[in-house]
Protein backbone atom coordinates (compact mmCIF):
# COMPACT_ATOMS: atom_id res chain seq x y z
CA UNK A 1 0.00 0.00 0.00
CA UNK A 2 1.46 3.34 -1.02
CA UNK A 3 1.75 6.27 1.35
CA UNK A 4 -0.03 9.30 -0.11
CA UNK A 5 0.92 12.74 1.13
CA UNK A 6 -0.05 16.28 0.22
CA UNK A 7 2.22 18.22 -2.10
CA UNK A 8 4.91 20.29 -0.40
CA UNK A 9 4.02 23.48 -2.28
CA UNK A 10 0.48 24.63 -1.52
CA UNK A 11 -1.56 27.67 -2.54
CA UNK A 12 -2.43 30.17 0.17
CA UNK A 13 -6.19 29.62 0.04
CA UNK A 14 -9.11 27.95 -1.71
CA UNK A 15 -12.64 29.10 -2.40
CA UNK A 16 -15.30 27.44 -4.48
CA UNK A 17 -16.50 29.50 -7.41
CA UNK A 18 -20.00 30.93 -7.00
CA UNK A 19 -21.40 28.21 -9.24
CA UNK A 20 -19.59 25.41 -7.44
CA UNK A 21 -20.48 26.81 -4.03
CA UNK A 22 -24.16 26.78 -4.97
CA UNK A 23 -23.77 23.22 -6.22
CA UNK A 24 -22.00 22.21 -2.97
CA UNK A 25 -24.73 23.72 -0.81
CA UNK A 26 -27.37 21.84 -2.79
CA UNK A 27 -25.37 18.63 -2.40
CA UNK A 28 -25.03 19.10 1.37
CA UNK A 29 -28.77 19.76 1.67
CA UNK A 30 -29.48 16.23 0.42
CA UNK A 31 -28.46 14.84 3.81
CA UNK A 32 -30.32 15.19 7.14
CA UNK A 33 -29.02 17.36 9.92
CA UNK A 34 -25.95 15.82 11.48
CA UNK A 35 -25.14 13.78 8.37
CA UNK A 36 -23.55 16.51 6.26
CA UNK A 37 -20.24 14.62 6.29
CA UNK A 38 -21.82 12.26 3.76
CA UNK A 39 -21.17 14.92 1.12
CA UNK A 40 -17.41 14.88 1.62
CA UNK A 41 -16.49 12.81 -1.45
CA UNK A 42 -18.65 14.80 -3.91
CA UNK A 43 -17.21 18.05 -2.55
CA UNK A 44 -13.64 16.79 -2.80
CA UNK A 45 -14.33 15.68 -6.36
CA UNK A 46 -15.76 19.09 -7.26
CA UNK A 47 -12.82 20.88 -5.65
CA UNK A 48 -10.41 18.74 -7.63
CA UNK A 49 -12.21 19.47 -10.91
CA UNK A 50 -12.12 23.20 -10.17
CA UNK A 51 -8.43 23.15 -9.28
CA UNK A 52 -6.89 21.60 -12.41
CA UNK A 53 -7.52 18.06 -11.17
CA UNK A 54 -5.69 18.09 -7.87
CA UNK A 55 -6.79 18.60 -4.26
CA UNK A 56 -5.00 21.18 -2.14
CA UNK A 57 -4.61 21.47 1.63
CA UNK A 58 -6.68 24.71 1.69
CA UNK A 59 -9.43 22.90 -0.26
CA UNK A 60 -9.48 20.11 2.32
CA UNK A 61 -9.66 22.69 5.11
CA UNK A 62 -12.50 24.57 3.36
CA UNK A 63 -14.51 21.38 2.88
CA UNK A 64 -13.97 20.38 6.52
CA UNK A 65 -15.30 23.80 7.56
CA UNK A 66 -18.34 23.55 5.27
CA UNK A 67 -19.24 20.09 6.57
CA UNK A 68 -18.42 20.65 10.22
CA UNK A 69 -15.80 17.89 10.13
CA UNK A 70 -12.36 17.75 11.75
CA UNK A 71 -9.69 18.52 9.17
CA UNK A 72 -7.98 15.19 9.81
CA UNK A 73 -11.14 13.27 8.79
CA UNK A 74 -11.28 14.95 5.39
CA UNK A 75 -7.52 14.50 4.99
CA UNK A 76 -7.91 10.77 5.71
CA UNK A 77 -10.47 10.46 2.91
CA UNK A 78 -8.47 12.50 0.40
CA UNK A 79 -5.32 10.47 1.04
CA UNK A 80 -7.10 7.09 1.07
CA UNK A 81 -8.83 7.27 -2.32
CA UNK A 82 -6.47 7.28 -5.28
CA UNK A 83 -9.05 9.10 -7.42
CA UNK A 84 -7.98 12.27 -5.59
CA UNK A 85 -4.71 13.71 -6.88
CA UNK A 86 -2.68 15.30 -4.11
CA UNK A 87 -0.17 17.07 -6.33
CA UNK A 88 -0.35 19.05 -9.58
CA UNK A 89 -1.00 17.05 -12.74
CA UNK A 90 -0.88 17.94 -16.42
CA UNK A 91 -3.83 19.48 -18.23
CA UNK A 92 -4.19 16.03 -19.76
CA UNK A 93 -3.68 13.62 -16.85
CA UNK A 94 -3.10 10.10 -18.18
CA UNK A 95 -3.94 7.11 -16.00
CA UNK A 96 -2.53 4.05 -17.71
CA UNK A 97 -3.88 0.61 -16.83
CA UNK A 98 -1.00 -1.82 -16.35
CA UNK A 99 -2.84 -4.87 -15.02
CA UNK A 100 -2.74 -8.27 -16.71
CA UNK A 101 -5.31 -7.94 -19.55
CA UNK A 102 -3.84 -4.63 -20.67
CA UNK A 103 -0.27 -5.89 -20.29
CA UNK A 104 -1.04 -8.92 -22.45
CA UNK A 105 -2.47 -6.62 -25.11
CA UNK A 106 0.46 -4.20 -25.25
CA UNK A 107 0.29 -1.83 -22.28
CA UNK A 108 4.07 -1.91 -21.91
CA UNK A 109 4.45 -0.33 -25.35
CA UNK A 110 2.04 2.43 -24.27
CA UNK A 111 4.14 2.97 -21.14
CA UNK A 112 7.20 3.37 -23.34
CA UNK A 113 5.42 6.15 -25.24
CA UNK A 114 4.59 7.89 -21.96
CA UNK A 115 8.16 7.63 -20.74
CA UNK A 116 9.64 8.91 -24.01
CA UNK A 117 7.18 11.76 -24.51
CA UNK A 118 6.36 12.80 -20.95
CA UNK A 119 9.05 11.42 -18.66
CA UNK A 120 8.76 9.57 -15.40
CA UNK A 121 5.45 8.98 -13.66
CA UNK A 122 4.08 12.04 -11.82
CA UNK A 123 6.32 14.34 -13.89
CA UNK A 124 4.47 17.25 -15.50
CA UNK A 125 5.84 18.31 -18.87
CA UNK A 126 7.33 21.84 -19.01
CA UNK A 127 4.39 23.10 -21.08
CA UNK A 128 1.99 21.75 -18.44
CA UNK A 129 0.18 19.60 -20.98
CA UNK A 130 0.81 16.08 -19.72
CA UNK A 131 1.56 13.87 -16.75
CA UNK A 132 0.91 10.16 -16.31
CA UNK A 133 0.52 7.46 -13.72
CA UNK A 134 0.19 3.69 -13.90
CA UNK A 135 -2.95 2.54 -12.09
CA UNK A 136 -4.84 -0.65 -11.33
CA UNK A 137 -7.64 -2.05 -13.50
CA UNK A 138 -9.95 0.60 -14.99
CA UNK A 139 -12.53 -1.96 -16.09
CA UNK A 140 -12.17 -1.78 -19.88
CA UNK A 141 -10.37 -5.11 -20.28
CA UNK A 142 -12.23 -6.07 -23.48
CA UNK A 143 -10.74 -3.07 -25.27
CA UNK A 144 -7.22 -3.26 -23.83
CA UNK A 145 -4.78 -1.62 -23.75
CA UNK A 146 -6.37 1.61 -22.59
CA UNK A 147 -5.86 4.82 -20.66
CA UNK A 148 -8.09 7.28 -18.88
CA UNK A 149 -7.28 10.90 -19.67
CA UNK A 150 -9.03 13.23 -17.22
CA UNK A 151 -12.63 11.94 -17.30
CA UNK A 152 -12.59 9.96 -20.56
CA UNK A 153 -11.47 6.51 -21.70
CA UNK A 154 -9.31 5.89 -24.78
CA UNK A 155 -9.16 2.24 -25.78
CA UNK A 156 -7.63 -0.19 -28.31
CA UNK A 157 -4.37 1.71 -28.18
CA UNK A 158 -1.23 1.11 -30.20
CA UNK A 159 1.97 3.16 -30.02
CA UNK A 160 0.98 4.74 -33.34
CA UNK A 161 -2.57 5.83 -32.50
CA UNK A 162 -1.57 6.79 -28.96
CA UNK A 163 1.17 9.09 -30.27
CA UNK A 164 -1.37 10.67 -32.61
CA UNK A 165 -3.80 11.09 -29.71
CA UNK A 166 -1.14 12.93 -27.70
CA UNK A 167 -0.28 15.10 -30.72
CA UNK A 168 -3.94 16.07 -31.14
CA UNK A 169 -4.43 16.81 -27.44
CA UNK A 170 -1.28 18.95 -27.33
CA UNK A 171 -2.44 20.90 -30.39
CA UNK A 172 -5.97 21.36 -29.06
CA UNK A 173 -7.51 19.38 -31.92
CA UNK A 174 -10.71 17.34 -31.45
CA UNK A 175 -10.08 13.74 -30.45
CA UNK A 176 -12.08 10.54 -30.64
CA UNK A 177 -12.99 9.23 -27.21
CA UNK A 178 -13.37 5.52 -26.60
CA UNK A 179 -12.00 3.01 -29.08
CA UNK A 180 -9.26 4.27 -31.37
CA UNK A 181 -9.92 1.56 -34.00
CA UNK A 182 -13.63 2.09 -34.60
CA UNK A 183 -14.90 -0.58 -32.23
CA UNK A 184 -18.36 0.10 -30.80
CA UNK A 185 -18.72 -0.72 -27.10
CA UNK A 186 -17.10 -4.13 -26.49
CA UNK A 187 -18.07 -5.76 -29.78
CA UNK A 188 -15.47 -7.86 -31.64
CA UNK A 189 -12.85 -5.83 -33.47
CA UNK A 190 -14.04 -4.67 -36.92
CA UNK A 191 -11.85 -7.26 -38.65
CA UNK A 192 -13.55 -9.99 -36.60
CA UNK A 193 -17.09 -8.74 -36.89
CA UNK A 194 -18.40 -12.06 -38.20
CA UNK A 195 -17.73 -13.90 -34.93
CA UNK A 196 -21.39 -14.74 -34.29
CA UNK A 197 -22.04 -15.90 -37.88
CA UNK A 198 -20.37 -19.28 -37.42
CA UNK A 199 -23.16 -21.87 -38.01
CA UNK A 200 -21.54 -24.21 -35.47
CA UNK A 201 -22.72 -21.83 -32.73
CA UNK A 202 -26.34 -22.59 -33.56
CA UNK A 203 -26.56 -26.14 -34.93
CA UNK A 204 -25.62 -27.82 -31.66
CA UNK A 205 -22.33 -29.20 -32.90
CA UNK A 206 -20.22 -27.12 -30.52
CA UNK A 207 -22.32 -28.02 -27.49
CA UNK A 208 -22.64 -31.62 -28.71
CA UNK A 209 -18.89 -32.06 -29.01
CA UNK A 210 -18.39 -30.67 -25.53
CA UNK A 211 -21.11 -32.94 -24.14
CA UNK A 212 -19.52 -35.98 -25.76
CA UNK A 213 -16.13 -35.20 -24.23
CA UNK A 214 -17.76 -34.61 -20.83
CA UNK A 215 -19.63 -37.93 -20.93
CA UNK A 216 -16.48 -39.79 -21.97
CA UNK A 217 -14.45 -38.25 -19.15
CA UNK A 218 -17.15 -39.10 -16.60
CA UNK A 219 -17.34 -42.69 -17.85
CA UNK A 220 -13.57 -43.02 -17.65
CA UNK A 221 -13.59 -41.69 -14.09
CA UNK A 222 -16.34 -44.12 -13.07
CA UNK A 223 -14.44 -47.03 -14.62
CA UNK A 224 -11.29 -46.04 -12.76
CA UNK A 225 -13.14 -46.02 -9.44
CA UNK A 226 -14.37 -49.61 -9.99
CA UNK A 227 -10.85 -50.94 -10.44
Amino acid sequence: MTVRRLAEKQPASFEFTAENKAWAEKEIAKYPQGRQASAVIPLLWRAQAQNDYWVTKPAIEKIAEMLGMPYIRVLEIATFYSMFNLEPVGRHFIQLCGTTPCELRGANAIKDVCRSRIGDQRHVTPDGNFSWLEVECLGACCNAPMVQINDDYYEDLTPENFNKLLDDLAAGRPVQKGSQVGRISSEPEPAKGDTLLDPALYDGSVVGAWRKRFDESMAAAAAAEKK
